[in-house]
C-alpha cells in the first residue's frame, strides 16, 4: 500500500506492484497453511502459530495472533479473492487501489486476531475503506449506498463493543485474549444481554434480517473487485464473529437465546431468496442472493452441532467464492453492454461465449449443483440442521430448504434470459469477449469452486477439527 501510495506513478507499474502484492500474499497464505498442517500434527493446542505482543500495557491489551483451522480456510478464501480482484480492477487509479489494500489489511487481520481489542480494531479497519471505494468509485447512488452501509455497520459495531466490553468485565479476565476468555466462565445474568448484543453486532455484517438492507444496496453502487470482496469475504467476518465470539464465549446463552435468532435468519435464508427473484438489476439478484446464502451461514451456526457448524464454514467458503464469480461476471457484462437490466440483455451466449459458460457455472454453483461446492455447503447445512428431533428446528429446517428451489428459479431465469434469449440490442452483437486479465480473475475462482465441490473431505476434517472446543463446550452444558 506505501509503495503504491509514495513511490507509483505509471498505471503500469501500479498493476505491477498490485499483482506482486497479490501473488506474493497468496504464496504467504499457502505457507501459513503448511505450517498449520504441519504443526497440528504434532499439537493439540486450539490455536497454532500464536504470536502475542504487548500493545498497551495499562489495559493488559495484546497484538495477539494465531490460526486454527477454520481461520486458515478463512485466510485462504481471503487471499484468493484478494487476487481475483485486482484482475477485476485492471484499470482503477492508484488511489483505489490504496484503500483496496486497506481493506484486505483489515479483513486478515481480524481473521487471525486473538485479542478481542485487536479483533475489533481490525474489524473497524475494514469497515472504513468501504465508504470511500463505494462513494468515490462506485456507480449509481453510490453516495447514498457509502452513507447508509457505513451508517448500518457503525451501528453495529456500538452493539459490537458493549457485547466485547461486557464479556471483558463479566468474566473476570485480566485481559481480552480470546484464549483466556474461553476458560473464564460469564454469569448467565450477564450472558443474557452480552450474546445477544455480541452476535446483534456481527450479524449485522452477516446481512442478518431486518439490518440487511444496507447489503443490497452496497453491492449494486460498489465497483466490481470491491462487491467481490465485500460479499466473498467482508460478508463472512459476520458469521466468522458469530461464531467465535459469540457462540465460542457463550454457549450457554446462545442454546437458550439461539431461537430468536434462528427465526430472524429462517427469515434472511426465504427472504433474500424471493427477493432475489423479483429484481431486474444484476447486482440485486446476486445481493438478495448473499444475502439468502449468508443467512444459511448464521442459520447453521446457531443448530449449535458439528455437522451443521462444518456446513457453515463450508457454506461460507462456497459463497465466497461463487459470489466473487458472480460479480467479476456481471462486472464484465457491465462494462461492455452497460446495463446490468436484464430486461435490455439477451443472446450473450453468441457474442461472449467465454464470460457466458463461466455465468452459467457460477449460476450452477449457487443452486447447487453436484460437484460444485454449493451442493457440499447446503447440504451439510441441512443435514445437520435436521440432526434435532424437536419440531421447532425441523420446521424451519425445512422451511429453509425452500430457499433451494427459490435459487433455482432466479438463476434459471436469469441464464434463460441474459444468455439465451433474444437479443435486445443490435450493438450487443458486436461486444467482445473477456480479456486475459478477466480470464485469470474467472478462471482461478471457477477452479476452487469445482475442487471444494469434488474434494470437500480434507477441507471438512479441518473444520471438524477445529469444532472440537466449542463442541465439547456445548455438549458439557
Amino acid at each position: 500500500m506505501l509503495l503504491i501510495l509514495f513511490a507509483c506513478r505509471k498505471t503500469s507499474h501500479i498493476r505491477a506492484v498490485m499483482v506482486a502484492g497479490a501473488s506474493a500474499l497468496v504464496a504467504l497464505t499457502a505457507i501459513v497453511t503448511a505450517l498449520f498442517l504441519q504443526q497440528r500434527a504434532l499439537s493439540s493446542d486450539e490455536m497454532l502459530l500464536v504470536s502475542d505482543v504487548v500493545w498497551y500495557p495499562s489495559l493488559n491489551i495484546h497484538y495477539t495472533v494465531g490460526v486454527d483451522g477454520i481461520s486458515v480456510l478463512m485466510l485462504a478464501l481471503s487471499a484468493i479473492i484478494v487476487f481475483t480482484g485486482v484482475f477485476s480492477s485492471w484499470n482503477m487509479p492508484r488511489e483505489y487501489f490504496m484503500w483496496y489494500c486497506l481493506l484486505a489489511t483489515g479483513v486478515f487481520g481480524f481473521f487471525i486476531s486473538i485479542d478481542l481489542f485487536a479483533m475489533f480494531l481490525f474489524y473497524e479497519v475494514a469497515l472504513i475503506p468501504m465508504y470511500l471505494l463505494i462513494g468515490v468509485w462506485g456507480t449509481g447512488r453510490k453516495e447514498y449506498s457509502a452513507m447508509k452501509l457505513t451508517l448500518m455497520l457503525m451501528a453495529g459495531s456500538a452493539f459490537l463493543l458493549v457485547g466485547i466490553l461486557g464479556i471483558y468485565f463479566a468474566s473476570g479476565a485480566t485481559s481480552m485474549s480470546m484464549l483466556e476468555l474461553a476458560g473464564q466462565h460469564i454469569p448467565m445474568a450477564h450472558q443474557y444481554w452480552i450474546f445477544p448484543a455480541t452476535f446483534l453486532g456481527f450479524g449485522v455484517l452477516g446481512a442478518l434480517f431486518p439490518f440487511h438492507t444496507w447489503s443490497p444496496d452496497g453491492h449494486a453502487s460498489a465497483p466490481t473487485a470491491v462487491s467481490m470482496l465485500h460479499a466473498g469475504v467482508l460478508m463472512k467476518l459476520g458469521g466468522y464473529g458469530c461464531f467465535r465470539v459469540a457462540i465460542g464465549l457463550m454457549p450457554e446463552a446462545a442454546q437458550e437465546l439461539s431461537w430468536i435468532f434462528l427465526i430472524l435468519t429462517g427469515i434472511s435464508v426465504v427472504y433474500g431468496a424471493l427477493s432475489a427473484v423479483v429484481q431486474t438489476d444484476l447486482k440485486y439478484i446476486n445481493a438478495y442472493s448473499s444475502v439468502s446464502h449468508c443467512g444459511l451461514v448464521l442459520f447453521a451456526i446457531l443448530m449449535l452441532n458439528r455437522t451443521a457448524m462444518t456446513g457453515a464454514v463450508l457454506q461460507m467458503l462456497s459463497h465466497g467464492l461463487m459470489t466473487a464469480l458472480f460479480f467479476a461476471l456481471i462486472g464484465l457484462i457491465y462494462g461492455r453492454t452497460h446495463t446490468r437490466d436484464i430486461r435490455e440483455m439477451g443472446g450473450l451466449m453468441r457474442v461472449m461465449p467465454f464470460a457466458s459458460v463461466c455465468y452459467v457455472i457460477a449460476g450452477l454453483a449457487s443452486l447447487g449443483l453436484p460437484g460444485l461446492s454449493g451442493f457440499v455447503a447446503e447440504m451439510t447445512v441441512f443435514v445437520g440442521s435436521f440432526q434435532h428431533a424437536d419440531t421447532f428446528h425441523r420446521v424451519l429446517t425445512i422451511a429453509a430448504t425452500c430457499s433451494i428451489v427459490i435459487t433455482a428459479v432466479y438463476i434459471l431465469r436469469t441464464v434463460g434470459k441474459i444468455l439465451y434469449g433474444p437479443v435486445q440490442d443490435e450493438h450487443h452483437l458486436n461486444l467482445p469477449d473477456a480479456t486475459w486479465y478477466e480470464r485469470i480473475s474467472t478462471v482461478g475462482l471457477i477452479i476452487f469452486i469445482a475442487l471444494l465441490g469434488l474434494f470437500p473431505s480434507g477441507v471438512s476434517e479441518i473444520i471438524s477439527q477445529s469444532l472440537e472446543p466449542i463442541i465439547a463446550k456445548i455438549a458439557g452444558i
